[in-house]
């Protein structure tokens, strides 16, 4: 199995499922957990050096940020509902309380930080949802965390893809700290699958082809991108939902599109302009 895939496995101490952490990444800004908890489990935890984008992906809770209390927030039981998330935000040195009102899938994202904002709420409608591409390229967004919202490093979106579509396609990398021409952004992706026992594919590879893999990830899979292009693909029949969490030393998304396929951005300007 290819390293850059870490499996969900039963749920262990305080319900973890799966992790990546900067040390066993090998990289230098993000972290990322998923816990599994059953109503009444608690998970606390203090952030210590980093800050945190808690991400209830399914179920619904209670949520202690520091003095703050959200409770019963959470309102989706699938990531496949059509509906955006509940977050928390975490700043570093902080603490957090989650309580499960109901079974919960939670996400915990992390990135360095140095507590520069207070903790808070991210509600359904403070997220913004939008369908990116066209055709067998299009997908639907909701930005939990985008770089318009108030954080130190993490940057924190979902994606849903019907089967039979491709999404982070055409191919796109941000591996070079080059500003303005492309942001160094490391990147994890938390894989659900609908029917999950489906798969979808996703490729990972750079300019040299140093580095080129192509997976095929199961439900409830962790896939790092440390550098290169990395897009998917869901199989016709399968839905694919996944999270992603990007980090780097200044907090934008600006991209890099595989010059091969370059022509596909121009090929979607042009259809959307008839449109007009």
């Amino acid at each position: 199995m290819s390293n850059l895939i870490i499996k969900a496995g039963a749920p262990g101490k305080d319900g973890l499922v799966a992790a990546v952490s900067k040390e066993s990444a090998g990289w230098e800004y993000v972290g990322f957990e998923v816990y599994q908890l059953q109503v009444g489990d608690t998970l606390s935890r203090s952030a210590e050096g980093n800050e945190i984008c808690l991400v209830l992906l399914a179920g619904k809770a209670d949520v202690r940020a520091g003095a703050q209390l959200f409770a019963g927030i959470g309102e989706r039981m699938s990531v496949f509902e059509d509906l955006p998330p509940y977050a928390v935000y975490i700043p570093a040195g902080g603490h957090y309380e989650v309580t499960a009102l109901t079974e919960l899938e939670l996400a915990v994202c992390l990135a360095p930080g140095t507590g520069k904002y207070a903790p808070r709420l991210i509600a359904p409608c403070d997220t913004v949802a939008e369908v990116r591409g066209s055709g067998s390229m299009s997908r639907r967004v909701v930005n939990i965390l985008p770089e318009q919202s108030e954080a130190e490093s993490l940057l924190v979106v979902e994606v849903r893809t019907g089967g039979g579509n491709w999404s982070s396609y055409p191919p796109h990398k941000h591996d070079c700290d080059n500003l303005p021409a492309e942001s160094y952004l490391e990147e994890t992706y938390y894989h659900r699958v609908h029917p999950a026992h489906g798969f979808v594919v996703q490729r990972v590879y750079n300019d040299d082809r140093s580095l080129d893999e192509t997976m095929a990830v199961s439900d409830r899979s962790i896939v790092l991108v440390p550098e290169g292009y990395h897009p998917v693909s869901a199989p016709p029949g399968y839905d694919s939902y996944y999270l992603n969490v990007m980090a780097g030393p200044v907090r934008t998304w600006v991209f890099h599109n595989d010059p091969e396929h370059e022509w596909l951005f121009e090929m979607q300007q042009h259809q959307k302009d008839k449109k007009k």
